[in-house]
């Protein structure tokens, strides 16, 4: 077991090394001088060659590739020359709020996929096939338009929600709804299929011989066992929630890092933009690599699997 766990450990500073590459590689990879890069929009003088300094660009191509990574360890993701401030400050200031979507919004879609696969699964129920075709609806419609959707239905027409801004848990209904519907869709799809394949195992006659209702059986035992392939989705779902609160953040105009990217592709921001990606990137390594380690708690059995 602590093997597979520091193997999982292992894969996942390796990808954040692997991310941390792939940028100092973009960065340096985009036509133009790198300090031309960095400085964007802004041309003030001094500006280029303050640049320069600070990123070492008179070094070799592998000092200014240490440095580079040493100051991405320490959390120092250089300047916005756009905005004359720390990067990291600017992004600190601005992650609360999509987190705050991003973990509303996949709680929400987390319930109600428990909810929906937990009811519909199995053979022979109508509730499963007119489930099935709001999953397919709402996994194909993009995040923005069904945001518009619900701007007009519940903001426009019926004055319940304000229309943009994060004060109160009102501003929060929308935007967590927008987003999380599409992946509330997929998830009930893939926790069925995982139900439906759980229900036919002998265990399930076992727990209702033993006088179990159905749904505790559901619950309390098949749900476990389908528990798995949502996980190994995490990561797909954690990048989707990310990704997607760009858009739903613009559309109902509330503050966050989708935002603060946005404004800083428009400035070409290069520094702004790189901390995003590389933020993204660390966090959907993490959530994977926690998702990774939390299937081996609910089955053991994935540590002695080749």
């Amino acid at each position: 077991m602590w093997r597979i766990v520091f193997s999982r450990l292992a894969a996942g500073l390796l990808v954040a090394w692997g991310s941390t590459t792939a940028a100092f590689i973009a960065l340096h990879a985009l036509p133009g001088e790198v300090q031309d890069i960095l400085a964007g929009d802004m041309d003030y003088p001094g500006l280029r060659e303050a640049i320069a300094a600070e990123w070492g660009l008179d070094r070799s191509m592998g000092a200014q590739y240490l440095a580079f990574v040493g100051r991405i360890v320490q959390g120092d993701f250089g300047t916005s020359y756009a905005l004359r401030q720390p990067v990291a400050g600017l992004v600190a200031s601005q992650v609360g709020p999509t987190v705050e979507l991003a973990l509303a919004a996949g709680l929400i879609a987390l319930v109600l996929a428990v909810l929906v696969g937990s009811l519909t699964a199995g053979p022979g129920r109508l509730g499963r096939r007119i489930a099935g075709a709001l999953e397919l609806t709402f996994a194909s419609t993009p995040v923005f338009w069904l945001g518009i959707l619900l701007l007009i239905g519940f903001s426009f027409t019926l004055p319940w929600f304000p229309v943009s801004g994060a004060e109160g848990w009102r501003s929060l209904v929308l935007p967590a709804l927008a987003l999380a519907l599409p992946t509330a869709g997929l998830l009930a799809q893939v926790l069925r299929e995982a139900m439906d394949k759980a229900l036919e195992q002998p265990f399930v006659v076992t727990v209702r011989a033993r006088g179990l209702g159905e749904g505790a059986v559901r619950l309390r035992h098949v749900l476990r066992h389908a528990a798995l392939p949502l996980l190994t989705l995490g990561g797909w779902i954690i990048g989707g929630l990310l990704g997607g609160a760009v858009i739903t953040e613009k559309v109902f105009g509330r503050p966050g890092l989708g935002t603060v990217t946005l404004n800083a592709v428009l400035s070409h921001d290069v520094p702004v933009v790189l901390a995003v990606v590389l933020l993204a990137a660390f966090v959907h390594v993490v959530a994977s690599t926690l998702l990774d380690l939390l299937a081996l708690l609910i089955d053991p059995r994935l540590a002695s699997s080749p």
